[in-house]
């Protein structure tokens, strides 16, 4: 028999910590290699961790509710293997070694505490809202949840921002005392806004948010209170589009065994546009503007819980569109099946919306931060069009759709945001009828 420490496994090049939210398995539990043990949060995705060995669960090291880093371990497993043959441990701070594992973790947690070292917070019990980023500090500036709920926030419904953290570690270290800060936010002589409470009568359901609708609410706030949005639209005739698809997509699925969608020859066009126009593919950092090298082209997938996820497409510009048209597929089925990893959702650089599948005809999209542009795609509809030949003007039924481009007015003017989505459009209305797939 021996022991080994099933460690908090990395997720992705930009994920360095998860939220433990449900132990599946409980001590006692027998499990297999490869069975999903516990699920956890990333400020990306919700997952499950599998185990890294068969064997019976001992203990649980990390509660439900505490933030873990990667690396660390969270639980004890029992296996059958003897101890010098068992399957080498991931390298961490702490001894492959599990023997005294619980009292040596404790302790480690408690010399860290002593020294100052970020602590694990438990947010399970907090009716106030903190973005992944606020929780980040918090934990890095050894606030406790108790100071947080005494902290005014300067954000959307009294939300703390990361500017009201800032300002309240400042105060705390002047002379080690926890007075609140003053907000600048608030201009002198006024009062905060109030929230607004709804109003609630009689036989109304009262639904509360899951985790990611809150972090989505969460973000769309910042985004607004970042950016200043501004939308241009365009119509395009995509007669060619709809004509190509119609001719190939039987032959395509029967060769490929995929679904030939509107989605890969949208992205296509919108990589092809953003090669036009690179100044469109940036982000805001501080006074800086940062001109990405690689375009990912994230695409907002509604799921069947009724929130919104957007799956990353890394290089893009690198796809052909048979090659669009699989990871498209592959990546909008994982993301309604719950399968996406952390890096899948991560390194966007400019998004889309395909407002058009819930049968919008056009919409205004806010933007994915730190991106500067998204574009919603809307239904197409035949309508009457007037067509201009050699022989004269004729009036013929065409496919139509628009497109709307939201963009960042401090870095996209109006003619570069402008001119952007009208490329887009210019591309889908080129479409060459007699290309191959």
């Amino acid at each position: 028999m021996a022991q080994v420490q099933l460690i908090m496994p990395k997720m992705g090049e930009s994920i360095f910590e998860a939220t433990i939210l449900n132990w599946i398995k409980k001590p006692g539990d027998k499990i297999e290699q490869d069975e999903s043990v516990l699920e956890v949060a990333t400020d990306k995705v919700d997952t499950e961790v599998p185990s890294t060995h068969a064997g019976i669960l001992t203990e649980i090291l990390a509660k439900e509710g505490e933030i873990v880093k990667v690396g660390v371990p969270i639980a004890i497993i029992t296996t059958d293997v003897a101890a010098g043959a068992a399957a080498p441990q991931p390298t961490t701070s702490t001894p492959a070694k599990s023997n005294g594992a619980t009292e040596h973790s404790l302790q480690e947690a408690a010399v860290a505490h002593s020294n100052g070292a970020p602590q694990a917070l438990s947010f399970k019990d907090s009716k106030r809202f903190y973005s992944p980023l606020v929780k980040n500090i918090a934990r890095e500036e050894n606030i406790t949840v108790a100071e947080l709920e005494t902290i005014s926030g300067s954000g959307n419904e009294g939300r703390v921002t990361k500017k009201d953290v800032l300002e309240y570690v400042q105060t705390r270290k002047v002379g080690g005392t926890t007075v609140q800060p003053v907000k600048h936010a608030v201009p002198a002589g006024s009062t905060p806004t109030p929230k607004v409470q709804a109003s609630i009568n009689a036989g109304d359901e009262i639904i509360e948010m899951d985790r990611m609708r809150k972090m989505i609410a969460e973000r769309m706030v910042d985004s607004k209170r970042i950016a200043p949005h501004v939308t241009s639209f365009v119509e395009a005739d995509v007669t060619n589009v709809v004509q190509w698809r119609g001719k190939v997509k039987s032959d395509f699925q029967k060769r490929e065994g995929d679904v030939l969608t509107f989605t890969p020859i949208f992205i296509e066009a919108v990589v092809l546009a953003i090669k036009d126009y690179p100044m469109i593919n940036i982000q805001v950092d501080g006074d800086r503007i940062v001109k990405k090298k690689d375009i990912n082209i994230g695409m907002a997938v509604a799921l069947p819980s009724g929130n919104l996820i957007v799956p990353v497409i890394k290089n893009a510009d690198q796809f052909s569109l048979g090659g669009l048209t699989k990871i498209v597929n592959d990546l909008a089925r994982r993301a309604r099946d719950g399968k996406l990893k952390p890096d899948e959702l991560a390194g966007g650089t400019f998004t889309i919306s395909n407002v058009g599948s819930f049968g919008n005809v056009m919409g205004t999209p806010i933007i994915v931060q730190p991106q500067v542009g998204i574009i919603a795609l809307g239904a197409i509809v035949k309508k009457p069009a007037v067509l201009e030949l050699p022989s004269g003007d004729v009036i013929a039924i065409r496919h139509k759709m628009f497109l709307s481009h939201s963009y960042d007015h401090r870095v996209v003017d109006g003619a570069l945001g402008g001119m952007m989505v009208r490329r887009v459009a210019d591309y889908l209305e080129k479409f060459d009828i007699n290309r191959s797939i």
